[in-house]
């Protein structure tokens, strides 16, 4: 009798992942290039897989792939088929993306969920006719947490980051590098660990998290917190645009039900609070934590150098065809808003 249960049991599950495999009539394919313990990978596509297969009954099926290429390619990547979705650092590719840039100006957002939300809905209401991802879909566009210090050396002031080698990503804080007269190095993040390592950078530019997901605790002496960062990066998630359009009309809708806002706010929200985690794993490893507050003399210096730089996005994005200004008054007051109700 058991065994006779065993089987049933067993012809049972069978019948189910049949039927549950039957159902699917698509599968989106998902390139991502970030360590399984990053919040993308451990909170924000595990989430949307879920919203995604509930949302559309089971006919599109989400598969999650590690992609070992440089990231900007990912890009390239889905435009061309080869994966169906992908997301990646805007600033990767110069010149291509230019309008999220207002999310990245220093000092604008406090946390990665409120400038995400902020970006999301600037896009929809500024940047979609400019058609910057043509040959896409966007699901989604969010920034991390507000980009930090990362050092082999204490900063003490703004002055002791002049002459020294720190990674930068692009976008931006490239700008804010000059000013800063760091010497720059361009990397995609995941680098970061294996320069500051072997010497070829005294450190980097990136989110509190990195402490702990890119083990930066390990390569690090201190970490100086600037009470708005330095900067921020956007990110968009994208999918390859005849795909998007191969699915029915109501998959199609129950997709972008599950995306757009909504998907960018999970992710700002997962990244931001990895930050807190990063902090935690950068005191546990004895790095030296600095927070500092409003009235610290690297704050007013740092305030000082950024004056401008919001006017060298408004410049920069002159051949778009948007109301720069008007884009960068509003994303200003989503975020006072967004942040006025929490």
């Amino acid at each position: 009798m058991m065994n006779f249960k065993k089987s049933l049991l067993c012809v049972t599950a069978g019948a189910a992942l049949s039927l549950s495999a039957a159902a699917a009539e698509t599968t989106l394919r998902i390139a991502t290039w970030l360590p399984p313990t990053n919040p993308q990978n451990a909170t924000v596509w595990p989430t949307w897989k879920k919203w995604v297969e509930e949302a559309t009954e089971g006919r599109v099926e989400v598969v999650v792939e590690n992609y070992t290429g440089h990231p900007k390619t990912i890009y390239d990547a889905v435009e061309d088929g080869i994966y169906d979705v992908g997301f990646s650092v805007e600033a990767y590719l110069p010149g291509r993306f230019k309008l999220s840039g207002v999310a990245e100006i220093p000092g604008e957002i406090t946390d990665a969920e409120t400038g995400s939300v902020a970006l999301w809905r600037t896009y929809k209401d500024y940047f979609e006719p400019a058609d910057e991802y043509n040959g896409f879909q966007l699901l989604g566009l969010f920034v991390h947490g507000p980009g930090q210090l990362h050092t082999k050396f204490p900063v003490n002031s703004l002055d002791d980051l002049k002459g020294k080698k720190m990674r930068v990503g692009g976008g931006l804080i490239n700008d804010l590098a000059e000013r800063l007269e760091v010497t720059p190095v361009s990397a995609p993040s995941p680098k970061s660990y294996e320069m500051m390592q072997q010497g070829v950078v005294d450190g980097t530019f990136l989110p509190a998290q990195e402490q702990r997901f890119f083990r930066l605790s390990e390569v690090s002496s201190d970490l100086t917190l600037f009470p708005k960062g330095l900067y921020t990066t956007a990110f968009s998630i994208v999918m390859n645009q005849d795909v998007f359009e191969s699915l029915s009309k109501k998959d199609q809708e129950a997709i972008m039900s599950v995306s757009g806002e909504r998907l960018s706010q999970l992710a700002g929200a997962a990244w931001g609070k990895a930050d807190d985690d990063g902090i935690l794993e950068a005191k546990e490893k004895g790095v030296n934590v600095v927070f500092l507050s409003e009235s610290d003399q690297r704050v007013k210096d740092l305030n000082k150098l950024s004056e401008g730089i919001d006017q060298l996005w408004v410049n920069s994005v002159s051949d778009r065809g948007i109301d720069a200004k008007a884009a960068l008054a509003d994303f200003r007051k989503y975020v006072n808003t967004i942040n006025s109700k929490k």
